[in-house]
């Protein structure tokens, strides 16, 4: 798929990979809107691309299809959605709230499924489009401490393979990133930072790139870095070894 002209959507636009991706989209000749939550923020991101800006708290019931709405406002269509926004938790099951519970499926998986719903009959109808899910090592292989947002991300991850079989033949095509450990925000904002010494951070332009080379060139699956599909491999071929391993060395490498 040529990017050059397309109009594309990136959710949490606003810093890190999201950021990261609007400057790669704009590069390569798109159009780009860049949501966010901070007026700020995301307006000073789609400046630097000559972009546009559509503010929501995606996380709140309904704010989804309002985005997807004035994205589509803006140009009229909308060619391209990259749905990275994206949160998490850290800590024991037993001590989330309610209210974060909700907060991390509302944001990681329900308003994924609400953009692409909102905007997918066009592209369908036109057989021409992409969706881009970001997802995560997290979703392959489970992670102690972080079990709902592995459960989203597991989610999100079945959705795109689901998805990507519904939608073959149509011209609308749809991929799926995996990263591992990220240069971003994100360990902070989870309320917990990264600490492990191995294996060291990615930048977020890293993914980045193997994002929007996953939307030209049509790749199902992306992952950054490479090596990390060896996890979950192992966790296929002997589940017994993979399990031992884990309890073995606690947290298992991902981030986004």
């Amino acid at each position: 798929m040529r990017l050059d002209g397309r109009i594309a959507l990136v959710t949490g636009g606003s810093a890190g990979i999201g950021a990261a991706v609007v400057d790669r989209l704009a590069a390569a000749g798109a159009r780009v809107v860049v949501h966010g939550r901070d007026e700020q923020r995301a307006a000073a991101v789609a400046e630097r691309v000559g972009g546009a800006v559509v503010l929501g708290d995606l996380a709140v019931p309904g704010v989804a299809v309002e985005v997807a709405g004035a994205a589509l406002a803006i140009h009229g269509q909308i060619d391209v959605l990259i749905a990275n926004a994206g949160a998490g938790w850290s800590g024991p099951f037993t001590e989330l709230s309610g209210a974060e519970l909700e907060h991390l499926v509302g944001l990681n998986l329900l308003a994924p499924l609400q953009l692409v719903r909102s905007l997918l009959p066009p592209m369908v109808e036109r057989g021409s489009g992409h969706v881009a899910l970001v997802g995560s090592i997290a979703g392959r292989t489970g992670v102690a401490g972080e079990a709902v947002y592995a459960a989203t991300k597991a989610a999100l991850d079945v959705f795109a393979e689901s998805l990507r079989l519904e939608l073959r033949d149509t011209g609308v095509g749809v991929s799926l990133t995996v990263p591992g450990v990220v240069d971003t925000g994100f360990f902070a904002a989870r309320g917990r930072p990264y600490d492990r010494a191995r294996p060291r951070p990615v930048p977020a332009d890293r993914v980045a790139r193997a994002l929007v080379d996953g939307i030209t060139n049509d790749r199902a699956e992306s992952w950054v870095p490479r090596w990390l599909r060896v996890a979950p491999a192992v966790r296929g071929v002997a589940p017994g070894v993979y399990r031992r391993l884990s309890a073995r060395f606690g947290e298992q490498v991902h981030g986004r």
